[in-house]
């Protein structure tokens, strides 16, 4: 394995988790929780996720297989409770 190949391997496996921790982030920062609960109130769950979701695969450019199978963060598991 080369090096670059051992870099791409190792940056694949965290965009898995990238979505998930910057769920977890706003779960754990007080002001963005209830700036995310007042959203969701405005919008609903759905759309909320869907655009954080959207949005972090936008600015991180990231494809489909990027995501990870089984997020930590209860945020996530909600959305997908409702998918």
């Amino acid at each position: 394995m080369t090096s670059r190949e051992f870099a791409a391997k190792a940056i694949a496996r965290f965009n898995k988790r990238i979505t998930n921790e910057v769920f977890l982030t706003i779960q754990n920062d007080p002001d963005l929780i209830h700036d995310y609960l007042r959203t969701v109130s405005e919008h609903g769950l759905n759309n909320v996720n869907q655009t954080i979701g959207k949005y972090v695969k936008e600015t991180y450019k990231l494809d489909n297989g990027d995501r990870e199978d089984a997020p930590s963060c209860t945020l996530i598991q909600t959305h997908q409770k409702f998918e």
